[in-house]
């Protein structure tokens, strides 16, 4: 194996760590189209769009993050009976799918025959060992060269992703739609609960945002540590005995 190799394979998982954790910004693209009244205590629920995640503990979790987002914007979230809004959610992650990127390649010379420039001496030019020999031995032109080989084949290195989305939809209690927003990623994670969470981020930056745009939204390291934090005065809890 040569050194750049080795240095890519060093160097291959940390940056597939990076990727794929909360150590790095996230990107995601956002469309929305929107008519929502201006906020002035509006009721709304939120539903599944998929049936099967209705009283799904996980869908919970993600629903009680766009009412906190929805009630920051002047709605209110209804506590029984008639609504003014219903908000659907849906969410997934889909198939990985095969990346290659290709480098070129470092290889060393080794020790071997090269034509070199120079007398006799310590050092010289190695020729075709592509750059400067240690104990290049030359006279006449040929000679010993034993140092770096210049470039050599590409290194080629494979990674997954996987495309992940979230979409949501307002429609008034008459059926009216007044929302649809869809966002989207790539990700070498297909980990949910670190995917969902940075799309609710990015759907809600400059919510509701103009009507028809599809754009380019960054979740920031800081933003999602300053969701991830624990609120103030909170204590783990032990275990129950």
């Amino acid at each position: 194996m040569t050194i750049s190799r080795k240095l890519l394979a060093f160097a291959a998982p940390i940056a597939l760590l990076a990727a794929s954790g909360c150590a790095r910004d996230f990107n995601a693209n956002v469309a929305r189209f929107q008519r929502l009244p201006v906020p002035q205590g509006q009721t709304f629920r939120i539903e599944p769009l998929n049936p099967a995640n209705h009283g799904g503990l996980e869908f919970g979790q993600y629903a009680s993050q766009v009412t906190q987002r929805l009630a920051q914007q002047g709605y209110r979230p209804a506590q029984g009976g008639p609504t003014n809004m219903i908000v659907q959610l849906d969410y997934g992650v889909g198939p990985g799918q095969q990346k290659v990127t290709t480098t070129p390649g470092f290889g060393y010379g080794g020790y071997g025959p090269g034509f070199g420039y120079g007398g006799f001496g310590p050092y010289g030019y190695g020729g075709f060992g592509g750059g400067f020999g240690y104990h290049g031995f030359g006279y006449g032109g040929f000679g010993w060269d034993y140092g770096w080989g210049g470039f050599g084949g590409p290194d080629v290195e494979s990674y997954t992703v996987f495309p992940a989305y979230l979409t949501m939809t307002i429609t008034r209690s008459d059926g009216e739609k007044l929302f649809e927003g869809r966002a989207r990623a790539q990700s070498t994670t297909d980990n949910l609960t670190y995917l969902v969470p940075n799309l609710i981020d990015a759907m809600f930056t400059g919510f509701p945002g103009n009507n028809g745009q599809d754009i380019r939204i960054t979740v920031t390291q800081q933003q999602q540590k300053a969701r991830n934090a624990p609120p103030q005065g909170y204590a783990p809890q032990g275990p129950r005995s």
